[in-house]
This record gives C-alpha cells, structure tokens and sequence, in this order.
C-alpha cells in the first residue's frame, strides 16, 4: 500500500497527509467533526494504485495537526471552506475532485454549491448537505449557543496511553465506532504531556453549539444547485438511511448517484468494508473517464 506523507499548507496553518505522486490529478479528502486526515488512511492507499491520483486529506481547522482559530472566533460549517480554498490555492489547483466524509461532505456541498468552478466532482460518504433548525427554533438555537460559548473551557482530556484515549472515543463517540476504526483517528489526534501521558489536540471549542445554522429551505436550495457529478456511498448502519432529513436531501440533488454498502458511519474506515467503498469508487470514477 502507498505510504502517507505529512504535508503542511497555507503558510502551515493547516496539516494534513497526502498519498500519490506529485503530479497526478488531485483529490482533496475532507473529514467529519473531531475527526482528522487519518479518516482515509486506508481507503486512500487503494484509491491512488487502482486509480494513479493523489489524494490530499486535510485537518480542517482546531483538528487534528492543523491550528486553532485565534480566541473569540467561531467554528462554523460554512468557515471550512475557507480551508479547502486555502489547501487549493496552496497546492495551485484551481478546481479538485472533493472527497467528503460526514460533515466534510458537507463542507464539499457548500463549495460545490457556491463556487462551482472549484470543484470537479463530489464523492461523498455517510453525508450529504448540513444539518439545519427549522426557521422557528432559530432564538432555541441562538440561545443555545450564547450559553454554550459563555462557559468556561474545560482543559483538553488526558490519557495515559493510546488504548485508553481510542477506549474513551469508542465508548463516548457521537456515532458508534469500534476500536480498530477508531485507533488512526485517535492516534492523530494525540500529543504528549508533560507528565509523560497523552492529551487531545482538538480544540474544545468545537463542541459548543453552534450559533446560528442553516434553515431546512437553505440547505434543499444549496443541494438543488449543485449541477456537477455526485456519488454518494451509505453505510447500512449509517446516519442517512430512511430518515426524512435525508430523503429530502437525497431528492434535492439532481446529478446524484447512490450506492448503499454495509457498514457503518466509518465505513471507508472500518477493515471490513473499506474495500468494498474503494471499488464503488473506482467503478464509478472510471464509468465516468
């Protein structure tokens, strides 16, 4: 398999890992919330041989090796893409193949939405729009969101050890994850301590409510604007499945292509069933030329 290689961008504002030649046609690859670059660390390797590209996954901001945002300033959705403009201008591509997973596809529907020339073509996993508040629980929101960012910090998480830091992702994760999936997240998100232990990178802030959020209608309209190729993968076990957010977001896009695998919401991640993933790729990448 290809091996990763650290890269820096943006005036090394932003970390990430990169497989594949230098030259060949560039994917960008964006991860979910308190994930990291690591996301693809095996579906990447597969893609680049059975394709010849080189993909480039990203630590979005407060992530991962990448830096924080300076004190007083948020994170929202829609200030990713910031990031993914940086990382192009960085690289000197005008537009890129966007690989999403989570809320990284969601990020990669912003963009895709926005400023299509950017943007060759979505490959999506387990994601597809943002998540939204319906019009008349914006003040809920609102509020939820000063109280969150008016309380004080609490200091990053230690542990004394890997296992234990992939044990408490496992146990305390927003979506269910094992450990062997979780263990290159995990890694890539530790530092050592002073005292000989491990703390977490993440930036603490990015567990306050958001502020404000898209409205259901916003997100239908970004989605139904999006013109170029989209393939979208599910795991059985995903996020999306039947859900109405999700059928309704399905049915917004035009151009979209779905393949639904068995797996989790970590399903390019997971030993057994990332190569299935990468062949639903592969077909459809060269389907399409």
């Amino acid at each position: 398999m290809t091996a990763a290689t650290e890269v820096l961008l943006s005036e090394n504002r932003l970390a990430g890992l990169s497989w594949g030649r230098e030259g060949a046609p560039t994917w960008l690859a964006l991860h979910g919330w308190l994930d990291n670059a690591a996301s693809f660390s095996r579906l990447a390797p597969r893609l680049v041989e059975r394709l010849d590209i080189r993909i480039v996954a990203i630590d979005f901001s407060g992530h991962g090796r990448s830096e924080r945002h300076p004190p007083g300033v948020d994170y929202a959705i829609w200030d990713y893409t910031h990031d993914v403009l940086d990382a192009l201008k960085c690289l000197g591509l005008e537009h890129a193949h966007l690989l999403g997973h989570s809320m990284g596809a969601g990020v990669a529907c912003l963009l895709a939405a926005a400023l299509p020339e950017r943007v060759t073509r979505l490959t999506l996993i387990d994601g597809l729009g943002t998540l939204s508040t319906p019009a008349e629980k914006t003040a809920e929101q609102l509020r939820k969101g000063l109280l969150g960012h008016r309380r004080r910090a609490s200091g990053a998480p230690r542990y004394p050890d890997l296992e234990s830091a992939v044990a408490a992702r496992v146990s305390g994760g927003v979506t269910p994850i094992d450990a062997p999936t979780a263990e290159p997240l995990v890694a890539r998100n530790l530092e050592e301590d002073e005292r000989g232990g491990f703390r977490l990178r993440t930036d603490g802030r990015l567990l306050r409510p958001s502020m404000v959020r898209f409205c259901p209608e916003q997100v239908q309209a970004i989605l139904a604007a999006i013109e170029m190729p989209m393939l979208l993968i599910e795991g059985e076990d995903g996020i999306l499945g039947d859900r109405d957010m999700a059928c309704r977001a399905r049915d917004a896009v035009g151009s979209l292509r779905r393949r639904v695998l068995a797996g989790g919401h970590h399903l390019h991640l997971e030993a057994a069933a990332v190569e299935s993933v990468a062949e639903a790729i592969v077909v459809e990448t060269l389907r399409k030329g």
